[in-house]
């Protein structure tokens, strides 16, 4: 029994060797509203495919691991209600029992791999949230980026975190956090968070060489590009910093915690930015799009 089913266009895509980028299904079920959620989702994909690769978003559908979506069953994605939201922790789970669940970073990261895909491109990843040295709130994004072997583009982890900590924490783990054509390290709505990015790459070229040489040398794991959010787009860090606190303190005085938070804190923070963070969300998803096509050109280009 295969693990997965891949797409038409996404088969075709890797068995000529094309380049190929994965998508995540949790910004389409858990990140907005219908049918915008539907309408960002073709973007992204329209945008990977004009960059001159091929999109494959992929989520859980009636057990079935999917590799790239048709257009109808983004759409059926799109719609649905109750839609579990998957992790390495219960992706297996999820699959076994015959549901359907969409894919957060750790778990389209798993899927890209068993599918050969290279480079992913998300919003943001997740991390140490703030007040972890209590709740002990970690997100399983960081040890998949230490032990699976994709490219991740994304603005950065997202700025409700504690982004020091997170840093740090992808530091012990061996994750080489590469900002795209800046020093500085971006946070997601914002250009700059503050923090002098470990690494830096100026070019799609050098991310697939360094890609590369990591499997030449036997290197475990992936490598995260921090792609600053387009200077027209951003929110800057001091205006949103307030808002941050401000959605933070809310999720507290509701117990909101677990899988729920990220969820819930985006959400305030929409509401308390009059929608600009999620003009911004938009914004930076296509501008990771384009950059990770720009990656997987370059690694179909390179000998294995």
């Amino acid at each position: 029994m295969t693990q997965f089913t891949r797409s038409a266009a996404v088969a075709k895509a890797l068995d000529a060797g094309h380049p190929v980028v994965a998508l995540e299904s949790t910004i389409v079920t858990h990140g907005m509203p219908w049918p915008q959620n539907l309408e960002v989702a073709r973007r992204v994909e329209a945008t990977i495919r004009e960059a001159g690769a091929t999109p494959a978003t992929i989520a859980v559908m009636d057990g079935e691991l999917r590799i790239g979506l048709e257009d109808d069953q983004l759409e059926q994605l799109a719609q649905a209600r109750q839609v579990a939201k998957l992790s390495r922790a219960d992706m297996a789970v999820c699959m076994a029992r015959g549901g359907t669940g969409s894919t957060t970073v750790a778990a389209t990261m798993i899927a890209a791999r068993l599918a050969g895909i290279e480079v992913f491109a998300t919003g943001g990843i997740g991390g140490v949230h703030r007040g972890a040295e209590n709740s002990f709130d970690i997100s399983a994004d960081l040890q998949e980026l230490a032990q699976t072997e994709v490219t991740v583009v994304a603005a950065g982890a997202k700025a409700i975190l504690d982004l020091p900590k997170t840093l740090e924490v992808l530091e012990t783990l061996g994750v080489p956090v590469m900002a795209y054509g800046q020093d500085q390290l971006p946070a997601f709505w914002s250009r700059e968070a503050g923090l002098r990015a470990p690494l830096r790459a100026d070019t799609a070229l050098q991310i697939a060489q360094a890609h590369r040489m990591r499997a030449r040398l036997g290197l475990p794991g992936g490598q995260l590009i921090a792609n600053p959010i387009p200077v027209e787009s951003e929110i800057p860090r001091a205006t949103l910093a307030p808002i941050i606190a401000e959605a933070t303190r809310d999720a507290d005085t509701h117990g909101i915690s677990g899988k729920d938070l990220t969820p819930y804190l985006l959400q305030r923070i929409y509401e308390l930015s009059d929608g600009r963070s999620l003009e911004a969300n938009i914004a930076l998803v296509l501008n990771n799009a384009r950059l990770g096509a720009a990656i997987a050109q370059e690694l179909s280009a390179l000998p294995v």
